[in-house]
């Protein structure tokens, strides 16, 4: 659980540490360039796979432990 927790903690400072792609909703108004146009590169890049991972391994990991404790 302690390991769960710490990646729970870099996954969110991952989330945070990315900058915004669009507008939020008000950004769909605009058109498709607005919000498909845009690639991530550099660190960006970096932190979008890095949260796609600890989302993956956080996710098997509270599959681990749910199994365990049945």
């Amino acid at each position: 659980m302690i390991l769960d927790a710490i990646v729970c903690i870099a996954l969110i400072a991952a989330v945070l540490g990315q900058e915004a792609k669009s507008d939020g909703m008000g950004g769909l108004g605009g058109g498709a360039e607005t919000v498909f146009s845009s690639k991530a590169r550099g660190i960006d890049a970096l932190l979008a796979r890095v949260t796609v991972v600890l989302a993956i391994l956080f996710a098997l990991i509270t599959i681990v432990i749910a199994r365990m404790t049945m």
